[in-house]
């Protein structure tokens, strides 16, 4: 009779189970602390970009506004210019009605006198529209701009 040998099963011991379970507990937490580091890298260029858009969203909001007080304050100059025309126009207009002397030619007056402030108003009207439009244009594009390079930065960023 053979007799065959079986090889002997480990022994457990509370010391080879503390020394496992130290090692595991060694490897999972470098590899916290790998993945920390990482995230915290990662956040910290997340947060230089987040500040350098900020920076960027406040410096486009004071051009915008800059645009847009330069181009009030013109508008509102040209608005005293013609207040001022219209004044100066009306005395005018006063000394000629004081010269009329018919019924007929004063009807003609009234006509010639609503005939040009109707187209006064027209004219302006339309100038001022005009020059509306050509100032929102112009105080929305540094906003436009930061938006397009926000926009450019998120999609580096994801």
């Amino acid at each position: 009779m053979t007799t065959t040998r079986t090889a002997k099963p480990k022994k457990i011991t509370v010391k080879s189970v503390t020394a496992d379970v130290q090692s595991k507990a060694k490897a999972l937490t470098a590899d916290v602390q790998g993945k920390a580091k990482l995230a915290y890298a990662k956040g910290s260029v997340v947060a230089g970009e987040i500040t350098a858009m900020t920076k960027g969203n406040v410096e486009a909001v004071v051009a915008s506004g800059k645009i847009l007080g330069a181009g009030l304050k013109e508008l509102g100059q040209e608005s005293i210019t013609e207040g001022k025309k219209a004044a100066d126009t009306a005395v005018a207009d006063f000394k000629a009605l004081t010269t009329i002397k018919t019924p007929k030619d004063f009807f003609d007056f009234q006509f010639k006198l609503a005939k040009r402030n109707i187209d006064t108003a027209i004219a302006l009207s339309s100038k001022n529209g005009k020059a509306l439009g050509q100032l929102a244009s112009a105080a929305a594009a540094p906003l436009s701009s930061q938006v397009k390079a926000n926009v450019a930065k998120l999609r580096a960023a994801a």
